[in-house]
């Protein structure tokens, strides 16, 4: 009698009276003779406890976290959570609603310095040294004006071509009638921007933006005394204050610009004025757009920054460049002994520098207008200078200027 049919899966499969083993033996392996082998079982570390067999995961899967591996995941991600929030508030902003500032705790500003943002520059900085085929220039180029809204009909060189690396695209010089300058004001803009606050230095205490300050005194450093360049301790934060103002009857004022990355990287004098002294704070690299400048207080005081101090024709006199994420280096042209961003640095310390020698009792004279330095992608200008009462500002909350025009008079 012939066995039953069985239908699977489209075959016939006739059942046999015989039972089939269709297990393989356990002591027999199938040749394999001339296959290639396409994956290789990881080897286990097996961990004995009460005589069972413990298998971990794969020697070569294992990951070590690692101290640097966590702050760069931690720091990155909270730096990029907060941008995000920042976002959200510009948005606010430009719809006309008014938000309070909501400061940074303690631990909020250590993870953001968690960022290893120092090292992140310096080997931007290196990248933007690395020469690019001719071919390439072109994209690279185009994709960053598009991004930031370069105006390339300013530049002395339109041709994308001529710029080598990204590092002399980002300090492209200007067509002179590009930025004419104000000869009916006495201080004008050092550089294009935007406007972050302005007005009067009260109490000691400067506003960076609309609600958030930092120190004076912590933001400038120690008085220096111009007989004998000796750090002066003083009693008072006021006290401090009043020695900057040299003349009866003056104020301090204080003026802060933001750099965006398609702006004009290089900046100017503001005004006629005598630079004696050079002050450089090593410091951290973290952003200064306008976002971060209201959330952390004393932004400018953690950031690198290099004051420069003088003196005009109604007393006290000072710009101060400040670095930024990516923006590492700062260049004064006149100063070839200053190497920002260095390596190695003392955290809170700064190191001085004077324009006056026996030979040269005047410091280095500036012309309004004339070059000063630059920056290596943008960042911040910070002026604090004395003058009459009746100094008035001819600016207004975040609006954009560009280098040459007003900024105030008498």
């Amino acid at each position: 009698m012939a066995a039953p049919m069985r239908r699977v899966c489209g075959f016939a499969l006739r059942r046999s009276s015989m039972p089939m083993d269709w297990s393989f033996p356990r002591h027999k392996t199938l040749p394999l003779r001339n296959t290639p082998v396409f994956w290789k079982e990881p080897t286990f570390r097996t961990f004995f406890s009460d005589k069972r067999k413990l298998h971990t995961a794969a020697v070569g899967r294992i990951f070590r976290l690692r101290p640097f591996h966590f702050l760069v995941a931690t720091g990155g991600g909270y730096a990029g959570y907060r941008k995000y929030e920042n976002y959200k508030v510009e948005q606010l902003e430009k719809m006309g609603l008014e938000v309070p500032a909501k400061l940074a705790r303690e631990w909020e500003v250590a993870l953001y310095k968690s960022v290893p943002t120092r090292l992140l520059s310096r080997a931007w900085g290196r990248l933007n040294q690395v020469e690019l085929p001719t071919w390439l220039r072109k994209p690279v180029y185009s994709l960053y004006i598009w991004t930031f809204g370069v105006n390339m009909k300013e530049a002395a060189v339109e041709d994308l071509h001529h710029y080598r690396n990204l590092s002399e695209f980002f300090r492209r010089k200007l067509k002179p009638q590009a930025r004419p300058v104000c000869c009916l004001h006495s201080v004008i803009s050092p550089s294009d921007g935007k406007i972050l606050n302005f007005g009067q230095v009260k109490n000691c205490e400067v506003e960076q933006v609309k609600g958030v300050t930092y120190s004076l005194e912590s933001f400038l450093g120690p008085q220096i005394s111009p007989e004998d360049l000796q750090f002066s301790q003083t009693s008072s934060c006021n006290s401090f204050q009043n020695q900057l103002v040299t003349k009866e009857g003056n104020e301090l004022y204080h003026c802060v610009i933001y750099l965006a990355p398609g702006d004009y990287h290089c900046f100017h004098s503001p005004t006629d004025w005598r630079v004696s002294h050079r002050r450089h704070f090593p410091g951290s690299l973290m952003s200064v757009n306008p976002g971060v400048a209201r959330w952390i207080k004393e932004l400018f005081c953690h950031n690198e920054r290099v004051v420069l101090t003088g003196d005009w024709k109604h007393g006290f006199f000072s710009l101060t460049a400040v670095g930024a994420t990516n923006v590492g280096s700062i260049r004064i042209y006149f100063d070839q002994d200053l190497h920002t961003n260095s390596p190695r640095y003392s955290k809170g310390s700064y190191n001085d520098f004077s324009f006056i020698t026996n030979n040269n009792k005047e410091g280095i004279p500036m012309r309004k207008g004339e070059h000063l330095g630059e920056f290596n992608l943008g960042s911040t200008i910070v002026l604090i200078f004395e003058a009459p009462k009746d100094f008035k500002f001819h600016l207004k909350p975040g609006q954009k200027i560009r280098f040459g025009e007003a900024l105030g008079s008498l």
